[in-house]
């Protein structure tokens, strides 16, 4: 046996515990270990059943993805898993923690499973863009269904221990783990029951079940090559023999492990987990304990904010000008709860719980108390340094003051107060209460205490927290603008809004940058173009004229029925619309353009080679720490195909050398919002890609 699991026996029992920290991955360690294990329980005469469970944590938490693509080392897993199947002694899996993916392929193959109530089991690979690759796609419709087993695997769900009970997949619930599962394998033995294998168990589907599902689900699975090659496994349970459903589903698993989807997404996998390490703000750095928060603004921003803490149990306070305002936010965030408990989706009694923590006040004075205070008033400048002077003045010592401006400065909304160290920004992506991201803009006084706090109530209500330095726009929005600003051009060059968001969203993202402009609402660009026109560059080519004179129609998008596109009432199907057209050729004409033809690929170049070369000058000026960090918030905050990785990922996908070539060429055709990044160049001379700058 290895150092990573041990033998002991309580009684007859022989008990085999994984101790590999800290989630038991299934390593080439682990697998050995199991191998010995199991041939010693396997050769010793007093040892009349076996239990298998987890040291420290959890159970077996799934394989060790780091080893994809390595050379192999250790026992192969399925024979781990033959051997433990074909046992001449019960074995009986003991689940606390989670059972995930391996790990309940592991459980699937003991004879039978206990769990304790707070345990979770699951087979979560289609979301590293994997399939089960161990027996789990054969295994799981024998005990729930080929249609449980279809919405489980391709959702990567996990299933509380309870409700695994009822569907089978655990056959005893109990509170004690070890002292509980010797005790039931104790009973099975006495009771002489048999070596239960669900390989033996017949699998069947109605007919036409596959196809529906493929059709039903056709959108959700968009451009992901997993979820696709799931079915196909299931259907395979239900079709083919065992032997011969196995021999498919490691056919397919090896299309899955060598696609570049799947290399995609386990990139995603290790980046969210990087987002949270801050070389300067290490991870023992104190936070504070925020008990009570504020809010200043209970607008759609301010009400969706405010969610997210009554969600996970904090209470909140908001406040605005007038009561009137007041009554319409909070009217507005008991609606959005209702909606949700009408669709199933929180019970009254959670809803009711939910909007008894919030309170209001029309009074700065009241929200004195708050630990953290977040404003989300209109992005102007002015208003917010007004607001946080206030601010410095009523609210208690230490109290964090943070803003959820999307482009303006925190330092200096900071200068407006007294204690700089404690002012960051916190910006929410719309709509708030679902958007998994938020940015956490750091000023150049924002103290480390600050920065933990707010990046650890992200991740408490439910937030992937990214750091980001303070510049216009921080890292999403500078790079969105270089994006759809490139969009507006290509309508100058001879392209159609319907033909530009057309490729975008084929590409993967889900919609154009046309069609989100008219969901976000125009009038906000407007706005912020209008308030910096006095600072843009003489030199800088202007690419507002259209959607400026879109706007001054009337025309703010799906809000008043109209945008770049018309809208019918009750319905947000983008309709083109003949006056717009004739807008954007009249633009065209003005300049003195010609108008020309695009593909689909010119058109994807042009909206997101941007995004590329804004984040390497965004890498180059420390306004992300790492390529991987700006991965993470353009799939979460602007709707990256997480099966691409990532603009940066995409881009050494693509090869930088060829991105670089294709900058080059628009930077003598259109000028310099053209001009490649230095970093960019230099990666290139060096013959690197961004992911060389993770370990930097």
């Amino acid at each position: 046996m290895s150092d990573a699991v041990d033998f002991t026996k309580q009684g007859a029992i022989g008990v085999i515990t994984v101790n590999s920290p800290p989630v038991n991955a299934l390593s080439a360690a682990v697998r050995d270990g199991l191998g010995a294990a199991f041939d010693k329980g396997q050769a010793d005469p007093d040892v009349k059943a076996m239990v298998l469970l987890g040291g420290g944590r959890t159970f077996i938490a799934g394989a060790d993805i780091r080893e994809f693509g390595q050379p192999p080392k250790g026992k192969p897993f399925h024979e781990v898993l033959l051997a433990m199947e074909n046992s001449t002694k019960l074995i009986v899996a003991a689940i606390h923690g989670t059972a995930l993916g391996g790990g309940l392929e592991t459980a699937l193959c003991c004879h039978y499973r206990f769990a304790v109530p707070a345990a979770l089991v699951g087979l979560p690979e289609v979301k590293l863009g994997l399939l089960p690759g161990a027996g789990g796609t054969q295994r799981l419709p024998r005990l729930v269904g080929a249609e449980k087993a279809l919405d489980l695997i391709t959702s990567g769900a996990f299933v509380p221990a309870p409700q695994a009970k009822e569907m089978g997949i655990v056959d005893e619930v109990g509170d004690d783990l070890l002292a509980g599962a010797v005790a039931f394998a104790e009973t099975l033995v006495a009771e002489n029951a048999p070596l239960r294998k669900i390989r033996d168990i017949p699998c069947e589907a109605d007919a036409g079940l596959f196809d529906t599902y493929r059709k039903a689900n056709a959108r959700k699975f968009r451009g992901f090559l997993a979820p696709w090659k799931c079915i196909d496994c299931v259907e395979a349970a239900t079709t083919l023999s065992f032997d011969e459903g196995i021999a498919r589903e490691r056919a397919l698993f090896m299309e899955c492990v060598t696609s570049p989807e799947s290399a995609a997404q386990r990139h995603v996998f290790f980046a969210e987990r990087e987002v949270a390490k801050i070389p300067d703000v290490p991870k023992d750095t104190p936070m504070k304990d925020i008990k009570k928060v504020a809010m200043i603004g209970a607008g759609t921003m301010g009400g969706g904010i405010a969610m997210n803490f009554a969600n996970a149990g904090i209470p909140v306070i908001m406040l605005e000008v007038t009561q009137e305002n007041l009554d319409k936010g909070m009217g507005i965030i008991q609606r959005n709860y209702q909606n949700t408990v009408n669709k199933g989706g929180l019970s009254q009694a959670k809803m009711d719980q939910r909007m008894a923590l919030f309170s209001s006040t029309t009074d700065l004075a009241d929200i004195g108390d708050a630990d953290l205070v977040i404003e989300a008033v209109f992005e102007k400048m002015e208003l917010k340094k007004e607001i946080f002077a206030k601010l410095d003045g009523v609210m208690k010592p230490g109290a964090i003051l943070a803003s959820n401006t999307s482009t303006l400065s925190i330092d200096e909304i900071a200068s407006a107060t007294k204690r700089p160290e404690s002012v960051i920004g916190m910006h929410f992506f719309s709509p708030a209460n679902v958007m998994r991201l938020l940015e956490v803009v750091r000023g150049a006084k924002s103290s480390p205490e600050t920065i933990a706090t707010a990046m650890g109530i992200g991740r408490k209500v439910g937030k992937i927290s990214v750091l980001v330095g303070n510049c216009f726009g921080f890292v999403g929005n500078r790079m969105l603008h270089g994006y759809t600003g490139e969009g507006t051009f290509l309508l100058e060059n001879g392209a159609l809004p319907q033909q530009v968001d057309k490729a975008i969203f084929d590409f993967g993202l889900p919609m154009g940058p046309f069609a989100m402009g008219d969901m976000a609402g125009l009038d906000v660009g407007w706005l912020v173009r209008k308030a910096r026109a006095a600072d843009r560059p003489t030199n800088e080519e202007y690419g507002g004229t259209i959607p400026d004179r879109i706007c001054e129609l009337g025309r703010f998008g799906q809000k008043t029925a109209g945008g770049y596109y018309d809208y019918k009432e009750g319905d947000r199907t983008p309709i083109p619309n003949p006056e717009v057209q004739g807008i954007i050729e009249q633009v065209s004409k003005e300049k003195n353009i010609a108008r020309r033809e695009f593909s689909e690929e010119d058109i994807v170049k042009r909206c997101l080679y941007p995004l590329i070369n804004i984040g390497a000058q965004i890498l180059a000026e420390g306004m992300a720490m790492r390529p991987s960090d700006i991965d993470i918030i353009y799939i979460n905050g602007y709707g990256f195909p997480a099966y691409r990785g990532g603009p940066m990922a995409w881009a050494d996908a693509i090869g930088l050398e060829n991105v670089l070539a294709d900058i080059k060429r628009f930077h003598a055709e259109f000028g310099e919002r053209w001009r490649p990044a230095p970093l960019l160049e230099k990666l290139v001379a060096e013959g690197k890609n961004f992911a060389s700058l993770q370990a930097a």
